[in-house]
C-alpha cells in the first residue's frame, strides 16, 4: 500500500496482518472512535475529546483557550463558543483530531485537495459536455466523459471452458454432448483441473459459500472452490473416479411463494424468453387500447381544426354583421376507452417506508439484498428499457430479478394507515421501475410484467433519467417536455397492469431556472384538458416521486427541497379533496384513481443521515423519502432512520458489509471464474461511492452533508485508512481480500474521474 503523510501503513492483505483493531489503541482511536452518537446536538464525547478539548478533568485546570472563552461570556450566558466556519463541499474533520494528524494535509495546505469532487454526473452514464466556446471551438473535441459504452473490465474467464456436459456430473458419467469431438471446450475434467482452471481460492477458509449454505454448488466443477466440495472414490472397476459431494442444508425457501432453488423471485423461463423474441407472447389490452390513443388523437385534433374553423367564421361575421356560431353545438362525441382500468391492489408509503431507489449499475440484486437487511423497506429493480424487455433480450430480464426478502411486506403502523382496506400482508417491497419512449412500448411492457413477473409491488415509469442515450430517443426526462404525451402513457398504464398500481418517478425539469414538475404533477392528479375533454378522469398514479434536481443541473447543486414541498402541497390538497374533483365537475370512477383517491408523493435528493430524513418528512410534508447516492456512501443509512441515531461503524464493521456483499454477489452470478469478476466488478463499482464516508465521530459538523467531500485523511487504524481511499488500486486490494487476485485479463474503469488521480485500468 502507499505511503500516505510519509507514514507507511500495514497491508491488510499480508497475512501476518490482522483485520482486526489494535488491541492498543492510539491517542486518535481514543479520540474519535465513538460508539454510541445519539443525535447531532447531543453526541457522546469520550473522556479523551475532553481532554484535547479542555484539559485534565478532576480537579485540574482548564486550558487557556477554554478560559479565555468563559471570560469573554461571563455576563453574556447565551453566547456559545464559536465553531470554525463550514467549508462549503468539504468534509470538516474536528480541528482537536486534526491537531492528532488526521488530516493528512492541513486546510490550505499545497497539498490540500478537498475540494476535489467526483463526477456523480458519470455515475449516471450520462455524456452531458458542453460545446466549446470562443477560441476553444476550432480545436479537437474531448472526448466525453461518463459515456462508459467504451468501459471495458476484460474477461474474467477460464483459459479453456469446461463443457456443460462435464461441469455438473461426476468423471465417469457425463451428459451427452451434442457437438462430439468438434467441441470447442474441454471433455477431461482432468485436464481442465490442472492445466485451464485458475487454482482454488483460500479465501472463506477455502469453503464454498454457496455449497456451505446450500449444500450444492450450481457451477459445480467451475467453482473456484471445487476442493471444498469434490473427492476422489474408487469406482466399481477398480479406478478412481472424481465425484461432486452433496449435503441436504434443509434450507428449502418456503417463505414466499414461487422462489427459486437459489431464493429468488420473477425468474424468468428461458422459453418465456423466445417466445418474447419470437413474439408470441399475446398483449390484448396493450393492443386494444394503443388502437384507442390513437384514435382519440386523431379526434382530438380534428374537432380541434373544426373550432380553430369556427372561430375564424365566427370573427368574419362579427366583422359584417352575421350571426354567431355557436361552437359548443359542434363540439365532437369522443370514442369512448374500450375498458376501465382494474381496481389496484392497495398499497402504502409512509415514515417508516424508507425507500432505495433504483440505481443503475449498483441498483443489483447483492445490493439490494444488502440494504433490505439493514431496514430499506421498499426497493426498486435498476432501469429496465420497454422494448428489450418486448424482445425477450436476457441481459435486460435479468434487472426484473429480486430476492425472497424483497417479497415480503414492507414496515408497516396500523396507527398510521390511510388508505382504505389496505392489507400489509398483500404489500411487497419490490417494484420493477422501466422506460420507454412511445405509448405501445409501454403498455405492452406492463401487460408482459404483469403475465411474467407475479411478485411485482408497483411498476414505476422512469421520467427523470437524465442520460443521453436515453433522453435522445424521447425517454426518460425528455418527457417531462411532452406532457400530454406522459399522461397517455401512465393513464394507458394504469388500464392494462391489471391489479398492480402504476407510479412515476420525475425530475423539476429537463433546464435550469426552467422547472415544470408542478405543472405535470397537477396535470397526473387532475387530468390534462385532452383528458377533461374525453372525460376521463385523474391519470390514476398512485405514487408520485420527485427528485428535486433539473436534467441539465444533474448534481452540481443541492436538490430543491422548497421545490419538492410546493409540488408535495398540491397532492396534499388534492388528497384532501378525494372523490369530489371540482375541475372536472363529476365524479370519477373509482378504479380511474389508485389506492381510493390517495395519491402518495415522495421527495428524493440528498438524504444522507436520519435528521435528513425526518426533516423533509416534516418541512416538506413528504410521504417518504427516497435515498439513492445516500445509501451507496453508507447503507445502515436505514438502521440509522430506524433508530433515529447516527451509528458510527467501525472499519471492521463495514468490512464486514463487503464480505456479506461479496457473499450474495457469489451466490447470484456464481462462484466460477466468470461469476467471481462478476461480483468483483459490481463490488467495485459500490466502492466508488462507498470510499466517500467520513466517520461521524471525527465529523465536526452534523448532521453530515451528502455534497461533501472527504479530505485526504487517515483513518482510526489502517484498515478505515483503506476504505477511505479514492485510488481504484486500493478498491481493487479490498476485493482481493474475500475474491483474492484478479484475473490477468481484468480492469476496471470507474465511472467517476476525480481529480486527484489518473484512472490507468489495471488487472
Amino acid at each position: 500500500m502507499e505511503k500516505v503523510g510519509g507514514d507507511q501503513l500495514a497491508n491488510p492483505l499480508e497475512p501476518a496482518v490482522k483485520l482486526e483493531e489494535p488491541s492498543e489503541s492510539s491517542l486518535a482511536d481514543k479520540a474519535a472512535h465513538l460508539q454510541g452518537v445519539q443525535t447531532a446536538e447531543d453526541s457522546a464525547i469520550t473522556k479523551a475529546e475532553k481532554y484535547e478539548r479542555h484539559g485534565v478533568e478532576n480537579g485540574v485546570e482548564e486550558s487557556s483557550t477554554k478560559r479565555r472563552k468563559l471570560d469573554q461570556n461571563q455576563g453574556n450566558e447565551d453566547v456559545e463558543p464559536t465553531k470554525s466556519e463550514r467549508v462549503k463541499g468539504v468534509a470538516p474533520i474536528k480541528p482537536e483530531l486534526t491537531a492528532i494528524r488526521f488530516l493528512v494535509h492541513p486546510p490550505g495546505s499545497k497539498g490540500d485537495k478537498s475540494a476535489t469532487v467526483a463526477d456523480d454526473d458519470a455515475a449516471e452514464g450520462a455524456a452531458y459536455v458542453d460545446q466549446p466556446k470562443g477560441g476553444d471551438r476550432g480545436k479537437k473535441k474531448e472526448k466525453s466523459r461518463g459515456q462508459n459504452t467504451n468501459r471495458n473490465f476484460g474477461a474474467s474467464r477460464d483459459e479453456v471452458g469446461l463443457c456443460s456436459t462435464r461441469a455438473n456430473n461426476p468423471e465417469f458419467s457425463p451428459a451427452e454432448c451434442r457437438f462430439g469431438s468438434s467441441c470447442k471446450f474441454e471433455h477431461d475434467l482432468r485436464k481442465y483441473l490442472k492445466d485451464w482452471k485458475r487454482h482454488d481460492l483460500a479465501t472463506f477458509g477455502g469453503v464454498c459459500p454457496i455449497w456451505q449454505m446450500k449444500g450444492k454448488c450450481d457451477v459445480g466443477w467451475k467453482c473456484r472452490f471445487v476442493g471444498s466440495h469434490c473427492k476422489e472414490i474408487l469406482s466399481g472397476d477398480g479406478k478412481n473416479e472424481l465425484v461432486l459431494v452433496e449435503e441436504d442444508r434443509g434450507n428449502g425457501h418456503t417463505a414466499v411463494p414461487g422462489v427459486s432453488e437459489n431464493g429468488t423471485i420473477n425468474e424468468i423461463s428461458t422459453q418465456a424468453k423466445i417466445d418474447l423474441m419470437k413474439r408470441k407472447v399475446q398483449t390484448p389490452k396493450a393492443d386494444r387500447y394503443n388502437e384507442w390513443i390513437e384514435l382519440s388523437g386523431k379526434e382530438i385534433e380534428e374537432q380541434t381544426r373544426k373550432e380553430a374553423k369556427i372561430r375564424r367564421r365566427e370573427a368574419d361575421e362579427v366583422e359584417t354583421g352575421g350571426q354567431k356560431v355557436n361552437v359548443e353545438e359542434n363540439r365532437a362525441r369522443y370514442t369512448e376507452p374500450p375498458f376501465l382500468p382494474s381496481e389496484k391492489r392497495r398499497i402504502y408509503f409512509g415514515p417508516e417506508t424508507p425507500v432505495l431507489a433504483p440505481l443503475t449499475t449498483q441498483g443489483n440484486l447483492p445490493f439490494r439484498r444488502l440494504c433490505v437487511g439493514l431496514g430499506a423497506q421498499v426497493t426498486y429493480s435498476e432501469m429496465a428499457m420497454g422494448l428489450p424487455l418486448i424482445q425477450g433480450q436476457k441481459s435486460e430480464w435479468a434487472l426484473l430479478r429480486a430476492y425472497e426478502s424483497e417479497a415480503t411486506p414492507p414496515a408497516y403502523k396500523p396507527s398510521s394507515a390511510v388508505v382504505k382496506d389496505y392489507d400489509n400482508a398483500k404489500d411487497s417491497k419490490f417494484g420493477a421501475q422501466i422506460a420507454s419512449n412511445k405509448p405501445w412500448q409501454a403498455l405492452k411492457t406492463t401487460e408482459i410484467l404483469t403475465q411474467l413477473c407475479p411478485h411485482l409491488r408497483v411498476i414505476d415509469l422512469n421520467c427523470g433519467c437524465p442520460i443521453d442515450l436515453v433522453y435522445r430517443t424521447g425517454a426518460g426526462s425528455a418527457l417531462l417536455d411532452s406532457q400530454g404525451k406522459l399522461e397517455k402513457i401512465i393513464r394507458g398504464m394504469n388500464a392494462v397492469s391489471g391489479e398492480i398500481p402504476i407510479t412515476v418517478k420525475i425530475r423539476m425539469g429537463t433546464k435550469d431556472n426552467k422547472p415544470n414538475a408542478l405543472k405535470l404533477v397537477d396535470r397526473l392528479a387532475y387530468g390534462g384538458q385532452e383528458s377533461l375533454e374525453l372525460g376521463s378522469g385523474p391519470s390514476g398514479a398512485a405514487a408520485i416521486t420527485l427528485h428535486g434536481r433539473s436534467r441539465q443541473q444533474r448534481y452540481t447543486k443541492n436538490a430543491d427541497w422548497k421545490y419538492i414541498s410546493e409540488c408535495a402541497a398540491l397532492i396534499n390538497e388534492y388528497n384532501k379533496k378525494g372523490d369530489a374533483l371540482a375541475d372536472t365537475g363529476r365524479e370519477p370512477d373509482g378504479r380511474s384513481q389508485a389506492a381510493n383517491g390517495k395519491m402518495y408523493f415522495l421527495g428524493n435528493g440528498d438524504c444522507y443521515s436520519h435528521v435528513d430524513y425526518n426533516t423533509h418528512l416534516e418541512e416538506a410534508k413528504v410521504d417518504s423519502v427516497m435515498i439513492a447516492r445516500g445509501a451507496l456512501i453508507k447503507p445502515w443509512i436505514f438502521e440509522e432512520i430506524q433508530l433515529g441515531q447516527y451509528i458510527d461503524k467501525s472499519a471492521s464493521e463495514r468490512l464486514a458489509l463487503v464480505e456479506q456483499y461479496v457473499r450474495y454477489g457469489l451466490e447470484t452470478w456464481g462462484s466460477d471464474e466468470m461469476g467471481i469478476g462478476t461480483t468483483r466488478r459490481f463490488l467495485l463499482e459500490w466502492l466508488s461511492f462507498a470510499y466517500r464516508y467520513v466517520p461521524v465521530g471525527i465529523l465536526e459538523h452534523l448532521p453530515p452533508s451528502l455534497q461533501d467531500r472527504p479530505p485526504a485523511w487517515r483513518g482510526r487504524n489502517d484498515l478505515e485508512t483503506l476504505l477511505g481511499s479514492d485510488n481504484y488500486k486500493d478498491w481493487i486490494k479490498i476485493s482481493e481480500i474475500f475474491l483474492g487476485p484478479a484475473h490477468k485479463d481484468f480492469n476496471f474503469q470507474p465511472k467517476h474521474k476525480s481529480n486527484n488521480y489518473e484512472i490507468d485500468a489495471e488487472g
